[in-house]
């Protein structure tokens, strides 16, 4: 396992984990650019809220069963059925607000690539952005989506630093991918290593 146990953080905490092992060496932090795969993490974060990562970890594979593989466009044209039977699903979080933003958000990045052609077009064109201006956007734009979960969402998917700790292996490894964050300058409030 390339982590580190005495790392602080997420990089300490990981190594070794069956679970959070995995996710932060192969995932977290690197660079996404397919809008599935960008829309399957802003379900994942929206649902982490009040739980633990370690949660949606376990029941990420039961997610991507009910959200149809975290297609975008299938899960935009869910109706009530659809809704009634996700929050029937006992393997995933049964949350009548996170299930209504997940359909509703996977509408609004619909529209977004029809106006930006992607939804990772769309953060490439906002990016780089202060957090804060972040924040103000994805609430703007999408449903259950505060300061945590935004924040989320863009260190996990390489658009802000702060995924790895710089003496991390993984960090030199998404370096090497070009990150957005590390790519242009941020105009970032956030400073978190």
């Amino acid at each position: 396992m390339p982590t580190h146990p005495t790392l602080p953080g997420y990089c300490g905490a990981a190594a070794g984990h069956p679970d959070h092992g995995p996710y932060h060496d192969t995932e977290y932090g690197f660079p996404v650019r397919d809008d599935d795969r960008l829309f399957e993490r802003l379900i994942l974060e929206i649902n982490q809220a009040g739980l633990s990562w370690l949660t949606i970890l376990r029941k990420r594979r039961a997610f991507r069963e009910a959200y149809a593989g975290f297609r975008v466009a299938r899960v935009a044209r869910f109706e009530d059925a659809d809704r009634e039977r996700l929050l029937n699903d006992s393997g995933i979080v049964r949350n009548r607000l996170k299930v209504d933003a997940a359909i509703h958000n996977a509408g609004r990045i619909v529209d977004i690539q029809d106006g930006h052609g992607s939804f990772a077009g769309w953060l490439d064109r906002h990016h780089p952005l202060p957090l804060a201006a972040w924040v103000r956007l994805f609430k703007a734009t999408f449903r259950f989506t505060g300061g945590e979960i935004t924040r989320e969402f863009l260190v996990s998917t390489g658009y802000l630093p702060g995924a790895h700790h710089p003496d991390c292996p993984i960090h030199s490894r998404i370096l090497a991918l070009a990150p957005p964050w590390h790519a242009a300058p941020r105009g970032g409030d956030l400073d978190r290593a």
